[in-house]
């Protein structure tokens, strides 16, 4: 048995086999060949290979999951023995004299392309489905032993050096039943993920990679940050009763779901969700979210080639909006830069990407990027409660700027005769220290402000928060982080606009009495954070909570700030 320590992550308690994740490289050159047939055969190969998997994927999931789960491996096989794909894979092989993976590759991103610039939703998916199969077989052509996180069709904790956002959106939560990282922190996107997926996680373990094989036995705590590597009996024993009562403490929450948000004297404050695809409302709902409060549209970004288009944008953005039948929903623009990367986009390399050419400095920039992403927005505005939130805001100019570009694409659908809503708030995320302190200005000029703690932490410590060496100055209950929102919050009220907090400390137990006593309109979170969130403040009263943070405000360290929490009762924290 071996234990290893880490950063609990997301909550709940997960017991099955290791399945280590490893990244091949899937990059094609063209090559010149002077035996066209023994290339064709090469690919028959690859083809027959990839069906036989597909089947004994296909069959398992059947077994397991039911009829409707295997449904999207039958359409793999459908993709696979169509010869509207494959023979222009060969015809391309014999008149080009190419390689194979060269043949299929290019064949493939041309259907693709076709696919994601349908206005259907269903011919979009199958851009995506098309991308699988082909991944699926240049694996064989190229020799390369993988099989990818959407693929994976067994109960498995997964284990990597660390997990891309775009890995963590693939995990399928009926199989993957946790995961654990070397790398990472609590605000890290995979752990933000993990907990939209609801599956637990222990990240920044350093070394649980080198400590496990594929097939070892894990438990991962994502209560306590601990991983076990080939428990005992007895150790299994103890956890699956510690699962038991996790699972009883949540049923509890859940009687909170149909619930408004109430202190227990009578106020009430929003609780919303961040979210990072159309798939993720599900939770939302059944977690009782009463928004969106931020979603987080670079995923439409990654794990693609080349940049959405706007349909695709579109579709995506429609489908968020009508799930959430008239609740409001803040979407925020893209966001890419610092840990998101796009490498189609070819970006400069940067000594500190973080403080770089990033979110709204590069929507300014490249203008067709952002423009496309609004009028997608606009168009999808008419089929729910949009609000649209710019990121990375460091000056009034950039807001005003980017606000007449919104303004612009709006007159131009409005005079070719799309609808657009009239009822659109506007709001920037605060996550820089100097818009906190110009929040009086902004407040004349925005709908809302959303307080993004994870960035604007780093920024005023002035500690990356993907560093373990400076990991202790990641400090949400610093007075100096305190005082800033406190900040906000007054600028705004004084204006008559609302403020939300998106970043992860606004479903920190030991945070939100302070919010809540801070003034703080809504509270956005991971969506298993919504209901103990809930129950706590059921038991807060606003008027108390207030005092506390009059209290805070005038402590001197992020420690005194923790035990004056502490200082009022279990209940709270």
């Amino acid at each position: 048995m071996n234990n290893v320590k880490g950063i609990a992550a997301s909550a709940g308690i997960a017991i099955a086999r290791a399945f280590i994740v490893e990244h091949p490289d899937f990059a094609v050159i063209r090559k010149q060949v002077d035996d066209v047939e023994a290339e064709i055969n090469k690919l028959n190969a690859a083809l027959a290979q990839s069906r036989s998997e597909l089947e004994d994927i296909k069959a398992r999931t059947h077994e397991e999951l039911g009829e409707k789960k295997a449904e999207i491996f039958e359409s793999h096989l459908l993709i696979l023995g169509d010869p509207e794909l494959i023979d222009p894979v060969k015809a391309r092989i014999t008149s080009e004299s190419v390689n194979a993976e060269f043949a299929l590759n290019e064949t493939a991103t041309q259907f693709i392309e076709m696919f994601e610039n349908m206005k259907s939703a269903y011919l979009q998916e199958r851009a995506a489905d098309m991308r699988d199969v082909t991944k699926r077989i240049l694996k064989f052509l190229l020799g390369l032993d993988y099989v990818s996180p959407s693929e994976i069709n067994e109960e498995v904790i997964v284990v990597a050096e660390d997990l891309t956002p775009s890995d963590t959106a693939q995990l399928n939560r009926n199989y993957v039943k946790g995961f654990t990282t070397n790398i990472g922190g609590r605000t890290s996107h995979s752990a933000i993920m993990a907990r939209s997926l609801e599956i637990p996680a222990v990240v920044g373990t350093r070394n649980v990679l080198g400590a496990v094989q594929n097939g070892d036995l894990m438990i991962v705590d994502g209560i306590d940050g601990e991983v076990i590597i080939n428990p005992s009996d007895e150790i299994v024993a103890t956890y699956r009763n510690k699962q038991q009562v996790y699972a009883k403490q949540v049923e509890e929450w859940s009687r909170l779901r149909l619930e408004p948000t109430m202190t227990r004297d009578g106020v009430h404050v929003e609780l919303a969700a961040n979210i990072g695809t159309p798939n993720d409302v599900t939770g939302v709902l059944e977690n009782g979210g009463e928004a969106v409060g931020l979603y987080r549209t670079e995923f439409l970004y990654m794990g693609r080639d080349k940049l959405p288009s706007e349909e695709v944008q579109y579709v995506s953005y429609k489908s968020v909006l009508e799930k959430m039948e008239g609740k409001p929903v803040v979407v925020r623009t893209l966001d890419i830069g610092g840990d998101k990367e796009l490498p189609y986009l070819d970006l400069p390399k940067e000594m500190n990407p973080f403080l770089g050419y990033r979110a709204i400095r590069l929507c300014l920039d490249r203008q067709d990027i952002f423009r496309t992403q609004l009028r997608a927005l606009l168009r999808a505005s008419v089929h729910g409660n949009l609000r649209i939130m710019f990121p990375m805001i460091a000056t009034l100019t950039e807001f005003r700027e980017a606000k007449s570009i919104l303004e612009e694409e709006k007159a131009g659908l409005l005079a070719a005769g799309t609808a657009v809503s009239e009822h659109i708030q506007l709001g920037i995320m605060v996550e820089i220290p100097s818009t906190a302190v110009m929040a009086d200005q902004f407040a004349k000029e925005v709908d809302f402000f959303s307080i993004g703690t994870n960035d604007l932490i780093q920024y005023t410590m002035a500690a990356d928060r993907m560093n373990e060496q400076v990991s202790y100055l990641y400090q949400p209950y610093n007075p100096a982080i305190l005082k800033l929102i406190h900040m906000v919050i007054s600028a705004a009220h004084r204006e008559g606009r609302w403020v939300g907090m998106c970043g992860e400390m606004a479903g920190d137990q030991t945070a939100i009495p302070i919010l809540l006593g801070l003034g703080l309109d809504e509270f956005s979170m991971s969506a298993t954070s919504i209901l103990p969130a809930r129950s706590q403040i059921s038991k807060l009263s606003r008027s108390d909570m207030q005092a506390l943070a009059e209290k805070a405000l005038n402590l001197a360290t992020a420690e005194e700030v923790v035990a004056l929490v502490q200082s009022i009762g279990t209940d709270s924290v």
